[in-house]
């Protein structure tokens, strides 16, 4: 009689009784409800408040919900928990660019391209964007310090295609499952 023993609070064989609020997030964020996906993935932190999976689906559900500044502070937590998590660098560097911080966002694409494996091919496509965009930062900077003038808008140059600069709400690298992180 497990089913009794969970309608009156009592264990069962087949589990805790608990919700499990991170399989509830997942769900959620895959049916695009990034809201109530927050309060989930809230509730998974509680009980576990170091995992930098949950960190970063956080970081991507506030980029998702039009609060970059939220998403920057989760991601940063995540880094100070592991400087060398490669999905909080992404995430984190198109973030920076959205708000024209091309400074620390190429410090931490350079620092995504550093420790994220090459030989991944899931990992291939954000090498690939993080390195063309890192690419076209290299190259704005370049016309600064030759007097050239990135982003002047009567020459129509944008200092790189801002189009392919991606809002870091994207379920990039190492974020695709909270677990196992």
């Amino acid at each position: 009689m497990t089913w009794w023993r969970r309608l009156v609070g009592g264990s069962s064989a087949r589990g805790s009784g608990r919700p499990d609020f991170l399989t509830e997030a997942l769900d959620l964020e895959a049916r695009g409800d990034y809201a109530n996906a927050l309060t989930s993935y809230r509730l998974a932190l509680r009980e576990r408040p170091d995992d930098l999976g949950v960190l970063q689906n956080i970081a991507i559900a506030f980029s998702k919900t039009g609060q970059p500044e939220e998403a920057i502070r989760t991601y940063r937590r995540a880094l100070q928990l592991d400087p060398d998590l490669a999905g909080a660098h992404y995430g984190l560097a198109f973030l920076l660019l959205k708000r024209s911080d091309t400074v620390h966002a190429g410090m931490h694409l350079d620092a995504y391209l550093r420790t994220s494996r090459a030989d991944d091919p899931q990992a291939a496509k954000f090498r690939a964007h993080a390195e063309r965009t890192l690419q076209q930062l290299q190259n704005a900077s370049a016309m600064e310090s030759d007097g050239g003038i990135p982003g002047d808008q009567t020459s129509g140059d944008t200092g790189g295609d801002a189009g392919d600069w991606n809002d870091g709400g994207d379920a990039g690298p190492d974020t695709q499952s909270a677990g196992g992180h």
